[in-house]
């Protein structure tokens, strides 16, 4: 297993038009994230990244939204996903598309996440699976340094054991795309439909939404109670009645 830092130097997408089939890949995200915008509440959204800038959601309870990156045009704040400008506990919902599959050092962004994460507050997450057709292809020499075969995909299994260490409860992960070609889509579709659930787990990109669960802490009652101490004058009384009863 690779490590989850790197020293390598990776290009970012900023833009799903830089990224092959990059429509196709949005459309696919923003038909699942129709469905769960309207599951999400609270006062503050964070769309970290260009690719998740690009995706909409007006369905969304959530009013305010904050768009961060540094070069996509839809951006409201220019910053670094490792040092986001955020007081702690700020943002009731983040939107994660494909920024851990090109980050250095997931595990410094996912902590910095979860800073300005409230409690209880959701994380929406997508990427490359390594294992499926897309991940294959980036062995071949004359992809290996193009996009988007030159990020770094992780696994949905290995991504969910980093939020767990986290604390952050997986309430739903669909792997999907296990053909991803754009063209003759209904056809590729119908096939994976037919193959059933066994084949989802080689599917080319994964939808994963997360939350963060808090715990409060709570003094353990102790079990055990104390005894009632002996009165000397009750002693006395019984000794007494049983020394005249004598």
């Amino acid at each position: 297993m690779k490590p989850a830092r790197s020293e390598k130097k990776l290009e970012k997408p900023h833009s799903w038009s830089q990224l092959k089939n990059g429509q196709w890949v949005s459309e696919s995200i923003q038909t699942r994230l129709d469905e769960w915008c309207p599951k999400l509440f609270g006062y503050h959204m964070l769309k970290l990244g260009g690719l998740s800038c690009e995706l909409t959601s007006c369905n969304c309870n959530i009013q305010h939204q904050v768009n961060l990156d540094i070069q996509n045009p839809l951006h409201n704040v220019i910053a670094d996903g490792y040092d986001l400008p955020f007081l702690e506990k700020s943002f009731d919902a983040v939107i994660m598309s494909h920024q851990l599959d090109y980050c250095n050092d997931p595990h410094r962004m996912l902590r910095e996440v979860d800073r300005v994460m409230i409690d209880d507050g959701y994380l929406i997450l997508t990427g490359f699976n390594p294992i499926s057709f897309t991940g294959l292809a980036s062995l071949m020499p004359w992809r290996r340094n193009n996009l988007p075969w030159s990020g770094r995909m992780f696994t949905p299994n290995r991504i969910k054991d980093w939020l767990s260490v986290l604390n952050y409860q997986v309430i739903h992960c669909d792997s999907y795309a296990l053909f991803p070609m754009q063209k003759y889509r209904t056809m590729w579709t119908w096939l994976e439909g037919s193959l059933g659930d066994w084949a989802s787990p080689m599917g080319s990109l994964y939808f994963i939404v997360a939350r963060k669960r808090t715990y409060p802490l709570k003094p353990i009652k102790p079990h055990w109670r104390l005894k009632r101490r002996l009165s000397p004058v009750s002693v006395n009384y019984r000794v007494n009645n049983r020394v005249s009863k004598g």
